[in-house]
């Protein structure tokens, strides 16, 4: 019963250290020697390049509207409305993920997308693409169409006094066309670029 007893601890033991520790660091060093920037995660100085951030000023490029218009974070509202695009806190309050559910003959979508519209408007965007005034399925899109970025042109340009054909040139740079020539479609990363952006000013 002993011999049965000490096969058993030995055999514990030896996993133990087998896959609590050498196959986990084994793993982890794969991972930072091969994939880097992946096992690293994504947040950076400025914010995360997989989840939205909250762009509000006209300085800057914007990505999809899930945390501004009619579905900004109120945290002062009872009980406090949490806003999209920041996992963490937007204005002082948690965000959220998820979909509005709103659907097409819905009053509440319509009312909310002209609102949209109108933000856009006050902001210097005339011509804002459906992208700008819809949200996204999760809440936390961090990408757009070259399109979305390339009607907020105008409205960048008159507040950083950056030309349009420079701004042009810096989508055009930052433009992640589709995998393979044919997967997907061409986006830009709107963290990205913004910190390009930032390097221009």
């Amino acid at each position: 019963m002993l011999v049965h007893l000490r096969r058993s601890f030995t055999m514990a033991v030896i996993c133990l250290v087998f896959f609590g520790f050498v196959y986990a660091l084994a793993g982890t060093g794969v991972a930072q020697a091969l994939f880097k920037n992946q096992a690293d995660g994504s947040i950076g100085p400025n914010g995360s390049t997989l989840i939205g951030q909250d762009w509000t000023s006209p300085k800057w490029f914007h990505g999809r509207p899930d945390d501004t218009g009619p579905y900004a974070a109120n945290p002062k509202a009872t009980p406090p409305v949490g806003g999209g695009d920041n996992p963490l806190v937007a204005n002082g309050n948690n965000g959220e993920s998820g979909a509005t559910n709103l659907g097409p003959h819905s009053k509440v979508l319509l009312t909310n997308t002209q609102a949209l519209v109108t933000y856009w408007h006050n902001l210097g965007v005339s011509n804002p693409t459906p992208d700008l005034v819809t949200t996204s399925g999760s809440g936390y899109d961090p990408d757009i169409t070259p399109a979305d970025a390339e009607v907020q042109i105008p409205m960048v340009s008159k507040a950083t006094g950056i030309s349009p054909s420079q701004l042009q040139a810096l989508i055009n740079q930052e433009t992640n066309r589709p995998q393979l020539g044919f997967l997907g479609s061409s986006f830009i990363d709107v963290l990205q670029l913004n910190e390009a952006l930032a390097n221009l000013h």
